[in-house]
């Protein structure tokens, strides 16, 4: 995990992760109660996962990747 987090440098990654964490966590905490701490670790892993890929969808639609090459209009 250490190693992981050491080679994530962006700056949205500590910007969003961190917010689909909690909104995972709470999420996982309300509606999770599956009486076995390894489903519910496993289901608000899964959550929380989701939850990232649709921040870092959204933050792509909303700020266009700035190294990219202009597009030409012809």
């Amino acid at each position: 995990m250490f190693t992981l987090l050491k080679a994530l440098r962006s700056r949205h990654v500590y910007l969003s992760e961190p917010v689909s964490m909690v909104l995972a966590l709470v999420i996982a905490e309300v509606f999770y109660k599956f009486h076995s701490f390894l489903l519910e670790t496993g289901a608000f892993l899964i959550t929380w996962f989701v939850l990232g890929a649709i921040a870092h969808r959204l933050a792509a639609w909303a700020i266009p990747d700035a190294s990219a090459e202009p597009r030409s209009i012809p």
